[in-house]
């Protein structure tokens, strides 16, 4: 009888439990250093030399990390400190940020050359108590020499160093987002979203309960030591290491703020096969036209800041309609097709739009002539939430400054290409040579500002909008 009774009570708990509403976890950024003009002061410098356990040759001190107004280098240096031949950076977060368990990521571009060895990688915080490898490391991305992969690797304390890694091909010299996900139960490494590694951590598996523990986060570029080896090829001095950014991200179930984001079309970061043109839509700009089939558009650097389902919207025109897709990092997240309609002529604009699910992160976004004959004015990409029914009559938002604000190229010798998260059409702009003269002033039109008639040198560029703090960028203009 007692045990028919714990029987039912059971039944009756689990029919309770089955009837809680379970809620969704999507990642939500919560902590970045965009390098804009600065390192945030959640960074500390390591400063020394004496081989740092691997037998390396630089001496690390702070004035080897700079920023060039968008991006942080750290660049290893011949010369002779501290009695060691090399010099260069390595900064933490210890004792500052520290996380369990979430998604992190960096956009880095990596030297390459023999001797060298950049790292972006976590460490225990409990390391000043129980040392390493009892602390844990999680290596989010090492790269060595002049190899063409990098590697994802963990190390922790199983009856002595246990280590446990992974490796991609992929072009370390150009950019990529090297990212890790790491849960109670697994870590999973990434490059451009691309998973190409994983380790299961549940419970503890193997040993490594190290890594259901808070881990802060480095930085650095190493010359020589017992991986690269004690080779260094000092023609490829100096050498930097770029980083974008850092942004981590963790899990919650506190519904995201609603968000939205406009892509002006031709503020694009490469294309093929296209051309601007004047547009008549409201708000007046550029527009991409000259579409044929298997063109593209690309985008660097769109952040979809939690995961889930997202609305994209694109503005069109086509006298006979066509076809259009989309796609994160040149197509290896495909986001499907969507019918352009035959609007009546190349000036006549309506939206269309499709629903995806993303991951939350950072990607390349890009678009595709499945079949040509169509225009596009914007992009919007809106968090379902936050989601707008399309319609033919929206208008061009207003500006909106963006602290996340990048220019390039810079250097650049003719046209200074503006991106950001939101419109900055109809903002203001100054262009202050270094003696603080304007040289250059007006309202932006586009998303690019045409500096060829400046002279070689470093300016300042500073945009404003009614009721908002100015946006102040360097740049450098070449000789052409």
């Amino acid at each position: 009888m007692k045990k028919t009774f714990t029987m039912l009570w059971r039944a009756a708990a689990f029919l309770a439990l089955c009837h809680v509403p379970a809620k969704a976890q999507t990642y939500q950024q919560v902590w970045a250093d965009e390098f804009n003009g600065s390192i945030s002061s959640s960074w500390v410098f390591e400063t020394g030399g004496g081989g740092w356990g691997n037998n390396e040759k630089q001496y690390y001190q702070r004035a080897n990390a700079t920023v060039n107004g968008t991006d942080l280098m750290i660049t290893a240096r011949r010369e002779n400190v501290g009695g060691m031949p090399y010099t260069s950076a390595r900064m933490k977060t210890q004792g500052l940020k520290q996380f369990t368990f979430g998604k992190i990521e960096a956009r880095m571009k990596l030297p390459l050359g023999q001797g060298l060895w950049p790292a972006f990688w976590m460490l225990g915080a409990n390391i000043g108590s129980v040392g390493w490898p009892a602390c844990g490391e999680i290596d989010v991305m090492e790269h060595i020499n002049a190899e063409n992969k990098v590697y994802g690797t963990v190390h922790w304390d199983s009856n002595g160093h246990a280590e446990y890694g992974g490796n991609i091909i992929t072009s370390p010299d150009a950019y990529h987002v090297y990212s890790v996900e790491w849960e109670p139960t697994y870590i999973r490494w990434f490059v451009d979203g691309v998973k190409y590694h994983e380790i299961n951590i549940s419970g503890g598996t193997g040993g490594t309960e190290e890594f259901q523990r808070p881990f802060f986060l480095l930085l650095n570029l190493a010359v020589a030591g017992n991986w690269p080896g004690q080779t260094v090829d000092e023609s490829k001095l100096p050498a930097t290491m770029f980083v974008d950014y850092v942004r981590v991200y963790q899990k919650t179930s506190t519904p995201p703020p609603t968000s939205s984001v406009t892509i002006q079309a031709e503020s694009y970061s490469a294309m093929n096969g296209v051309q601007l043109e004047g547009c008549s839509d409201t708000g007046g700009g550029q527009d991409v036209g000259w579409i044929d089939a298997g063109d593209w558009l690309a985008y660097n650097g769109i952040n979809f800041p939690t995961s889930g389902t997202y609305t994209l919207e694109y503005r069109v025109a086509s006298p006979a309609g066509g076809t259009l897709s989309s796609d994160l990092n040149a197509g290896s997240i495909p986001l499907g097709n969507v019918a352009v309609p035959a609007t009546g002529g190349w000036q006549n604009w309506t939206t269309v739009s499709k629903t995806v699910n993303v991951n939350a992160g950072t990607y390349n976004f890009g678009v595709f002539a499945q079949t040509g004959g169509w225009n596009l004015n914007w992009i919007r990409i809106t968090k379902a939430s936050a989601a707008r029914p399309a319609s033919p009559t929206l208008a061009t938002p207003s500006p909106r400054l963006d602290q996340n604000l990048e220019l390039y190229p810079n250097p650049t010798t003719r046209t200074l290409r503006f991106r950001a998260e939101a419109s900055l059409l109809g903002s203001q702009y100054q262009v202050v040579d270094v003696t603080g003269r304007t040289v250059l002033s007006g309202q932006l039109a586009t998303a690019d500002l045409d500096v060829s008639a400046l002279q070689a040198g470093v300016y300042t560029l500073r945009l404003s909008a009614d009721g908002q703090a100015s946006v102040t960028r360097r740049f450098v203009k070449g000789a052409e």
